[in-house]
Order: structure tokens, then sequence, then C-alpha cells
């Protein structure tokens, strides 16, 4: 199953959910593009996002209810393994999370693996923009999306949160506008969504 057909499917299991549209749409995202690296790999989905089994159905359940027969084949019960560095990420997101659910936990765990891919988090997230990660993150994790008044880079801004939570500073520049490394947290966050670009790999093997 490719990326885009997983994405669908999902989308076509959420119809008993209570959540809503766009929710639906986050995780479904997260969870094709993690289906479609696990490649009979250890851990499986649990490795792309940073959920153990029982918290991966438990999401799916509410999610996209439809599907759970399906995914109880799919996943194992590998334990995670968090560094510091991710554990550290996952506290931030949840200290400043909007509300205290499952779903904000959920997500903060997610995101914090997610951040450890090379892309820009919003790619790597299966989005199809920066727009969708800023609104996602204005949602559920509101006071963390108004501290990042000047649209630093998400990773960036992140990993810069860990940095000060634990006392120490991620670079040297006294301010961001006299850096000259400006563009690496500021520029634009353009590209394919990742979703896309397995897709048209898959249609090029075809």
């Amino acid at each position: 199953m490719g990326a885009d057909e997983a994405y669908q499917w999902l989308i076509g299991s959420s119809a008993r959910s209570a959540h809503d549209s766009f929710d639906i749409h986050v995780v479904a995202s997260v969870l094709a593009l993690a289906m479609t690296e696990v490649k009979g790999g250890p851990g499986g989905m649990s490795q792309g996002t940073g959920l153990d089994k029982g918290a991966l159905m438990e999401l799916i359940g509410a999610m996209f209810p439809d599907s759970m027969s399906d995914f109880a084949g799919l996943l194992d019960d590998t334990a995670i393994v968090i560094d510091a560095e991710e554990q550290s990420v996952r506290d931030i997101l949840g200290m400043f999370s909007t509300g205290a659910g499952r779903l904000e936990r959920y997500l903060a765990a997610v995101i914090a693996r997610r951040c450890k891919s090379p892309h820009h988090l919003w790619q790597d997230l299966g989005l199809r923009d920066r727009d969708e990660l800023s609104r996602l993150m204005k949602r559920h994790f509101a006071r963390l999306s108004e501290r990042n008044q000047q649209n630093m880079k998400w990773k960036k801004f992140l990993y810069r949160m860990v940095c000060r939570s634990e006392g120490f500073s991620l670079c040297t520049a006294p301010v961001c506008s006299e850096c000259s490394d400006f563009d690496n947290c500021f520029g634009a966050e353009d590209g394919e969504s990742r979703l896309a670009r397995v897709a048209h790999a898959h249609e090029e093997v075809a």
C-alpha cells in the first residue's frame, strides 16, 4: 500500500471518530508516512511514531475505529527507546500543551520522534505544508506557539527551548538578526510533501 493509499484508507476509516477533520488529517498523515517507512524493520510503526503498541492502538481506535482489526496484525510489542534529547522535546511539548488530553500526549510523542528525521518537521509529519504545522501547534500547543513570535523553524525552536531548559545556549549569536546562519533557522520551509514524494516514487517504479 502506497502512502497516498494508506492516507485515504485511514480517512475512510474515520467516519465513526469523535475527532474533527483536521486532527484526523494530521494523525492520518503521520501514520501513513510511518507505514511506508516500516519495510519489515524491528518495531515498525512504533519506531516511526514514538508510540508503543498500546498507545498506537488507543490512538487508532479513537481516530480510525474501522481500521482497528487491520492494525492489530501490523503492530508488534517492541519496546520504544527514547533518548534524553527526545524525552526533553516531549517534556517541552507537554509543559506547553493547550490541554492535558491523551491526544496532546500522543502528539507530543510523535512530534518529538519525528524531530529526529532529517527534513522540515512539517514534511516529517506527512503534512501538506508548514501552515498545517503552525495550525497544529496553535491548536494543541498554543502557549508554545505564542512564544515562537519570530516564526522560527519548528525543529530549531523546539531544540532551542530544550537547550534553555537545560541551562545552556544553542548558539553564540547575541540576537537572531545578527546571526550569519539566519536562514538556517528562519528561511523558507518550502518543498514537496513527503506523502506526495513517496507516492510519486511508487508511480515511477510502477
